[in-house]
């Protein structure tokens, strides 16, 4: 595994902290990256065995309900630094409301405006969260994280508006 995946990356990130299992990870990257990286449960237990086979991340101890901790490596340690340290490349946007926006031209007059009536409500939501999490940001980066986040509910607020019919 000589070039890590953003997921791949953002594991071995959140095993910095110590040991975890693929459940703990995925809440730990909920609470760690919000909604600007989603990391699903299904892609953690697809991305462990192949750290774990890359000998970046080892088997720790066997928890309840046949829970498996991973401990990051040295070698899975070194790795993450030059992922850290390399050329970032380009964005992936993966957002489901653009999708749906790009498609709601199959939709009735009523879906649509119920479609863009949840996702200005859902972003709203989102926007009042973001500036809760800069409010009570604990160090310069959580406030400038969430700040971004504040920022893409704005451009999704203003997508919607754009394109909606009211």
């Amino acid at each position: 595994m000589s070039d890590l995946n953003a997921t791949a990356a953002a594991l071995l990130g959140l095993l910095h902290d110590g040991p975890a299992t693929g459940g703990q990870l995925v809440a730990g990257a909920e609470e760690h990256f919000g909604t600007f990286f989603s990391v699903t449960r299904s892609q953690v237990y697809r991305e462990l065995p192949a750290l774990a086979d890359a000998g970046l991340v080892r088997l720790g101890k066997q928890g309840p309900r046949s829970s498996q901790q991973y401990i990051i490596t040295a070698a899975g340690k070194k790795a993450f630094k030059a992922w850290l340290t390399s050329e970032p490349g380009p964005d992936h946007l993966r957002s489901p409301l653009i999708l749906r926006v790009v498609n709601a031209g199959v939709l009735t007059p009523k879906q649509r405006a119920t479609l863009f009536e949840n996702a200005r409500a859902t972003y709203a939501q989102q926007l009042d969260d973001a500036k809760a999490a800069a409010k009570a940001a604990p160090d310069p980066v959580a406030k400038a994280v969430a700040e971004f986040g504040q920022a893409h509910a704005r451009a999704a607020l203003k997508l919607v508006d754009a394109v909606s019919p009211d």
